[in-house]
């Protein structure tokens, strides 16, 4: 069983950053989800396993960015430039088998989620 734990939400103003953190307790395919009120849950990005692989979101990408640190069993979700429609709360989810996926229902394991909300 994966343990994930998210951290690093808060409130931020239109255009400032954020980086969220996942620590888990094994190595696998990683990935950011993220669910605002009365909406479906989006993916954001995956990673792989060694961190050499990733998969980021069209509407996200250019200012989010995905990363790993294996020693730590961490991984990050750098976001930039955010906007107001990036308020949501945000997952990390673990995949046990070993190819990137953007489906939630691929993902075996969740975090308690953070809530990141971006004034305008």
């Amino acid at each position: 069983q994966v343990q994930l734990v998210e951290s690093g939400g808060g409130l931020v103003q239109a255009g400032g950053s954020l980086r969220l953190s996942c620590a888990a307790t094994g190595r696998t395919v990683m990935g950011w989800f993220r669910q605002a009120p009365g909406k479906e849950r989006e993916f954001v990005a995956a990673i792989s396993r060694s961190g050499g692989g990733t998969y980021i979101a069209s509407s996200v990408k250019g200012r989010f960015t995905i990363s790993r640190d294996n020693a730590k069993n961490t991984v990050y979700l750098q976001m930039n430039s955010l906007k107001p429609e990036d308020t949501a709360v945000y997952y990390c989810a673990a995949r046990l088998l070993s190819a990137i996926e953007s489906s939630a229902y691929e993902y075996d394991y969740w975090g308690q989620g953070t809530q990141v909300t971006v004034s305008s």
